[in-house]
């Protein structure tokens, strides 16, 4: 009888992966533990590649991420590389498929099933239907949610949130709380059918303002490059300029400021505007936002992933992390004049 790579991993006392990379990615494995692997993988006469891996545990040490956004946007950018902070140390290789449409979104979950070309999937700030999880499902695949909706209730395995209706209540409840009443909210203009996750955000800022009495004015920055010029046209459009703006994310608030200030207004001394995500740079300019730590959340999807494809139930599956308001300068008191 063929000696398995379970076979090695019990009598070494660790797990698969650890056997695995000890073959494949030894500077990943300390000198003592590889060295233990190799010696009973020796005595036990097994031999290994990474094809080999695969076949004998039926796995194929790959995990596919489908992300609904540009992969150069600091969100996608920070999830990807915590994943692979964790999933490359173990052996996994990521296989990324960026979902911009409805067509490339039914193509990957018909072709999964029947491919069979992944251990996990993790699905990145959209959420998806019950066809789609019963295909996952029938071939016994975990599906790990970051900033996904509703993830318990559309049946994943596992997930990771930030608190999105905690955080725009903080963005909206401190623009209240400095005296503004004509709010401007800023969102992205994407496939509503995909259902982005930043829909929660939207939809408990507005029933917050709502809640104080107000109605703030909604603005559309689309996908083109001069987007952030066109939302400013749209500002200058209003009946009279807004005391302050939120944002969806924080690539629409940063360029948002320099174009405001760019044609004559003072941030915030005329125009308040707040974020939402605490990207790179918004502590470089001051601006105040909800932050979120995607790399972390990354990470702990990562390692739930992993405890799911070894057949182990993390401690937490479902996790939602508080969102934080980082008041800094580019909020302040409604002008005098206004």
């Amino acid at each position: 009888m063929s000696t398995s790579i379970q076979d090695v991993a019990r009598v070494a006392n660790v797990s698969i992966s650890t056997v695995s990379r000890s073959f494949t990615r030894p500077e990943l494995v300390s000198k003592a533990t590889r060295e233990k692997v190799l010696r009973i993988a020796e005595e036990l006469n097994f031999s290994t590649s990474r094809s080999a891996v695969a076949l004998k545990t039926g796995r194929s040490l790959r995990i596919a991420l489908l992300v609904s956004d540009h992969l150069r946007l600091w969100f996608s950018a920070s999830v990807i590389e915590g994943l692979n902070q964790v999933l490359h140390a173990e052996g996994y290789d990521l296989s990324i498929f960026q979902i911009s449409s409805i067509e490339e979104r039914k193509e990957f979950f018909e072709m999964l099933p029947v491919r069979r070309n992944a251990d996990a999937v993790i699905v990145v700030s959209f959420d998806i239907d019950s066809q789609e999880i019963a295909q996952l499902n029938s071939i016994h695949v975990p599906i790990i949610g970051i900033n996904s909706v509703l993830p318990q209730e559309r049946g994943f395995s596992a997930s990771v949130n930030i608190d999105d209706e905690q955080g725009s209540i903080l963005a909206a409840r401190h623009l209240i709380a400095l005296g503004h009443r004509d709010i401007a909210y800023v969102r992205a203009d994407r496939d509503v059918s995909l259902h982005f996750s930043v829909q929660q955000r939207f939809d408990s800022f507005m029933e917050c303002c709502s809640h104080a009495g107000i109605a703030p004015h909604v603005i559309v920055a689309d996908e083109s490059d001069n987007r952030i010029a066109q939302v400013v046209t749209q500002l200058f459009s209003l009946e009279h300029m807004p005391t302050a703006v939120a944002c969806q994310e924080d690539g629409i608030a940063i360029p948002l400021i320099f174009q405001l200030m760019r044609a004559g207004f003072s941030v915030p001394g005329q125009i308040s505007v707040i974020g939402y995500d605490n990207s790179t740079y918004a502590n470089d300019i001051g601006l105040t936002t909800i932050g979120q730590e995607p790399v972390q959340m990354a990470r702990k999807a990562a390692d739930m992933t992993l405890a799911l494809i070894d057949g182990e139930t993390p401690e937490q599956l479902y996790v939602t992390e508080p969102a934080q308001l980082i008041i800094r300068s580019s909020t302040g008191p409604v002008p005098q004049h206004n």
